[in-house]
């Protein structure tokens, strides 16, 4: 570092310091000016967090106005300068140091400040702490880092006291100096959110807006305030709904003198049992009658053959349509009100009731089976469905369908219908239940069918009972009489068969330029593991559509695309005296920039493929399957290394061009120079040759 001359010290006027002659005693120099109004003294370093403690004591002498005597030397006297004021600066540029030094000196801990007592400037101890600790801190680093990556958030814990640690963490990372963008700071809050957010972390990362920390802590705080809400919502309605009734007792009133009163109000009521008026029934000396509706039976204890069916909700309504079907929770059987629905059914031999919620009971007068045809076009068959006219509403058990398999999802006034991840029907809520959507059906009766259990007769179950086979299949098996008859829907695409049968559709015929140089057609091939003698890895193509003359160039990097299809224009624009329209390529990072600008300079339309799908861009594909095959039988049959595929990549292009193509008469040589070729000259490529010497280059012997 430079040191400062006595003239770049501004003059203070102090009082020059006594010096005692021994060296080992220093003289407290006189008193300058010190601010009075500084920052607060550090705590005393005592070898730990020396990063924090070193910016704090920094701060604390610039209040002091000596932080500058951490980093610059003492000024020297230039030669001859005797000048007493330069020696007044020179003794001030000391006492300063002086105090500097042991400001740093008294933030030492005591076992420090014995270590370091023997500096001489406070640059010489600021220098010695710095390389002393800062080399020791540098592997916290690794330590900070280590904690980040094994940060995780609890659902235990609020998300934003959470947050908050992580912030602190990614903040020591940008203290030790490594960079984080601020974008990935917030993807990683985002992936570290507890598994209980997991919903609200996909809706997150699915946000197409770039969001900043303060944006995002924002947005966990106000969902985190929901869900609070929502919780303590929850709690207290569960509290508002529970209510406990204890066991009521009845207060015996006292008489005058203490003991019970024999004097109580006579029964004003009617009496249950006997029909009359002025006592309980509790109270009635008559037997006691039986109640007919508490009687029910044959009751057994198995569900399948109950007689007694329970109908929780009241559904007597009048005005109930009879072709409706509603789906009931808290009923135990299926109950049908229409005869005419069942497609099979069975008077009942003995008179078995029905129990409703309200403690009324209706007669059931047979069972049977009901064929629901659902508006999705799958047909569901309900068993031991109850006939009771006196119903009003045909009531679905919601149990027995979760009994045999059936998923019902109740949500946002609609249920959902399924079996086995299949899609059966669904319903919407009307005047408090959920209403099936059900077809209109008057099926004909058949005692003798067949007894199956919930039967979902379609083409859609038949399709993936059978491996999602096609419906032709389905219908040569139908008219062999080895599956049941029934209506195929044309109109319904399997989703299972769109993912798993998905194939792209075949590329159509294209008609050809009639003009040279109207549309090339352009690609690079590469050869990554092996290099030319020249240090080649790609070789590029520009073939004309009309003609399909083809140009390779060899290259050494997939940025000289852009400086050989430069070389490729010139020629055959001066050669042919016309202009390239369109040039046609994929989407390499070689033909975006700045190829793409080249061409909107010389008016030239660049064609780029649709991504993956090479079949686009076909003839310069085609055109490098050919060129590989070719160079791999030349190579083999030549014996010659694999380096020299350069060459028989070249010799193949020139082959090429003089071989007539598929359908046509005429070679490309012939389109494109307008006479034909010769073939005299054409030798097996890699057979032995004898070169003739020159006469001026031969040595006599």
């Amino acid at each position: 570092m430079a040191t400062e001359t006595v003239d770049d010290i501004p003059y203070v006027p102090v009082a020059v310091p006594s010096v005692v002659a021994a060296p080992s005693v220093v003289k407290e120099p006189a008193s300058v000016a010190i601010p009075v109004n500084h920052a607060e003294r550090p705590e005393k370093f005592n070898g730990q967090n020396f990063k924090r403690w070193q910016q704090k004591m920094f701060f604390y002498l610039t209040t002091l106005n000596l932080a500058r005597f951490l980093t610059k030397d003492a000024p020297k006297p230039k030669e001859g300068e005797t000048d007493i004021q330069v020696a007044s600066a020179i003794d001030a540029w000391h006492h300063s140091d002086f105090l500097c030094k042991n400001y740093v000196m008294n933030g030492l801990s005591d076992s420090l400040y014995n270590v370091y007592i023997g500096k001489k400037t406070a640059k010489e101890l600021w220098e010695s702490l710095d390389r002393k600790y800062k080399t020791e801190d540098a592997g916290t680093k690794k330590f900070v880092v280590g904690r980040f990556l094994d940060f995780k958030m609890v659902d235990s814990k609020t998300v934003i006291s959470q947050v908050q640690e992580l912030q602190i963490i990614l903040s020591e990372i940008l203290a030790e100096g490594m960079h984080l963008s601020e974008t990935f700071q917030v993807a990683a809050i985002i992936e570290k959110l507890p598994p209980a957010w997991k919903d609200f972390k996909s809706y997150l990362k699915h946000k197409q807006k770039e969001m900043n920390i303060e944006g995002l802590v924002v947005k966990l705080r106000i969902e985190e305030d929901n869900r609070n809400a929502e919780r303590i919502g929850a709690i207290s309605m569960a509290k508002a709904n529970f209510v406990e009734h204890g066991p009521k007792k009845k207060k015996k009133k006292l008489g005058p003198k203490g003991g019970i009163s024999k004097k109580q109000t006579k029964f004003q009521g009617k009496c249950y049992n006997c029909d009359k008026m002025g006592h309980k029934a509790s109270d009635c000396r008559l037997p006691k009658k039986k109640r007919e509706a508490n009687v029910v039976e044959n009751i057994t204890q198995h569900v399948s053959d109950i007689n007694l069916s329970a109908v929780v909700l009241e559904v007597n309504m009048v005005g109930s349509n009879p072709r409706e079907w509603w789906i009931d929770t808290g009923a135990t059987r299926h109950v049908c009100s229409d005869k005419g629905l069942f497609t099979s059914f069975e008077a009942a031999s003995n008179r078995e009731k029905l129990f409703m919620g309200n403690s009324a009971t209706s007669e059931i007068e047979g069972q049977g089976k009901v064929a629901l045809k659902m508006t999705s076009g799958k047909e569901l068959t309900l068993n031991n469905v109850l006939y009771v006219p006196e119903i009003r509403k045909n009531l679905v058990s919601g149990s027995l369908l979760n009994k045999h398999g059936f998923r019902m999802v109740f949500e946002s006034d609609m249920v959902v219908l399924s079996k086995n991840g299949m899609y059966v029907g669904k319903g919407y809520v009307n005047d408090g239940l959920f209403k099936l959507n059900v077809m209109t059906l008057k099926p004909t009766i058949n005692n003798k069918a067949t007894s199956s259990a919930y039967l979902l007769e379609s083409s859609n179950i038949w399709h993936g009972r059978l491996g999602h086979v096609n419906f032709n299949s389905l219908r040569k098996l139908i008219n062999m009489k080895h599956i049941p008859n029934f209506q195929i829907d044309l109109k319904h695409k399997c989703k299972t068969c769109v993912e798993a049968k998905l194939t792209r559709s075949s590329f159509q015929i294209i008609q050809r330029n009639s003009e040279p140089l109207d549309l090339i057609h352009s690609d690079i091939c590469d050869f990554k593991s092996i290099q030319t003698r020249g240090g080649n890895k790609y070789f590029i193509t520009f073939i004309d559509d009309c003609t399909k003359y083809c140009y390779v160039y060899l290259l050494k990097s997939k940025d000289e695309a852009l400086d050989k299809f430069i070389l490729y224009k010139n020629e055959v624009e001066n050669q042919l005296n016309r202009k390239i329209k369109e040039l046609r390529s994929d989407r390499g990072g070689e033909y975006v920039v700045p190829f793409m600008s080249l061409c909107e300079q010389s008016g030239i339309i660049h064609q780029v493929t649709a991504p993956y799908s090479p079949q686009s861009n076909g003839i310069a594909e085609r055109k490098n399957r050919t060129l590989k095959e070719m160079m791999n039988a030349m190579l083999i049959s030549s014996g010659l290394p694999q380096n020299m595929w350069g060459e028989a990549v070249l010799s193949a292009n020139y082959l090429l061009n003089k071989i007539p193509r598929k359908q046509e008469n005429t070679t490309p040589y012939e389109l494109w120079k307008g006479r034909s070729p010769s073939y005299k000259f054409l030798r097996v490529w890699g057979c032995l040759a004898k070169v003739v010497v020159p006469l001026n280059k031969k040595v006599k012997i």
